[in-house]
């Protein structure tokens, strides 16, 4: 299967904290590194406020035009929480207290710990499958095409691990890497050329400037190991045409991926 025949997907972080840069999103790394291995094609990801309307029109927007929406983020107590009841109101469906979502919550805690706001927690949209959550209990749940988990990452990632042997991918996403000592405005139009002859294959160009030279390292993608591998030898062939030495995978400046 070519990418482009890959399920694509879309984040959606949800979260004020994360726009006032109080919190730095981790999720959007661990999604990608995770869809690409599944072979499902992360094409956007969008970062929005704590605000209903937004959350709804945004899924709506995303849910159209990808196979997989992702959000992370806003399903706690509190009254800033407000994921859930958006996701609802995106689909036109009620906001209900899930009796396995309650189940989970009362395994994990005492009767009198299970306050009215712990059980907000089990309030998901009517007709949603929960995600189960092996860390705090609370559950993410999924509607249709849309994924909703926690925004802490290792809940995030734990929710994951739940979820995506259910969804449907495609060939895995391989990555090599060749990077050299040249500028980018030296690489430019041979990698052009590069890139026109390997249309399979995705190649992008990522500088960086270590010791007081100026490199580039070239990170290629594609589900063709056979395709990656000429690909690769094509541009390692340029930089030497360029009258530089390639930097292999296994050289620690190459870490782009």
């Amino acid at each position: 299967m070519s990418e482009a025949s890959s399920p694509t997907a879309c984040l959606i972080v949800i979260g004020d904290e994360v726009l006032s840069g109080r919190t730095r999103d981790a999720n959007l790394q661990t999604l990608g590194r995770r869809l690409a291995a599944q072979g499902i094609a992360l094409r956007e990801a969008r970062v929005i406020a704590d605000d209903p309307g937004v959350i709804a029109a945004t899924v709506n927007a995303c849910r159209a035009a990808h196979d997989l929406v992702f959000t992370s983020g806003g399903i706690g107590p509190t009254h800033d929480d407000v994921t859930a009841a958006a996701i609802a109101k995106a689909f036109g469906v009620a906001l209900i207290r899930d009796r396995r979502a309650v189940a989970c919550l009362a395994a994990r805690y005492a009767p009198e710990d299970l306050t009215p706001a712990r059980l907000k927690m089990a309030d998901i949209p009517d007709g949603a499958e929960p995600i189960a959550n092996p860390v705090s209990a609370a559950p993410g749940f999924s509607l249709g095409n849309v994924h909703v988990m926690a925004g802490v990452p290792r809940i995030f990632e734990a929710m994951l691990d739940d979820l995506l042997p259910r969804l449907p991918g495609g060939a895995p996403m391989l990555s090599r890497t060749v990077a050299a000592y040249l500028p980018e405005g030296a690489l430019a139009e041979p990698l052009g050329a590069v890139q026109a002859a390997f249309d399979d294959v995705r190649i992008g160009s990522y500088p960086f400037a270590r010791d007081g030279r100026l490199g580039a390292a070239l990170v290629a993608r594609a589900t063709d190991r056979a395709r990656l591998d000429d690909a690769v030898a094509a541009l390692g062939a340029m930089i030497e045409a360029l009258g530089a030495t390639p930097l292999p995978d296994t050289d620690p400046r190459t870490r782009f991926e």
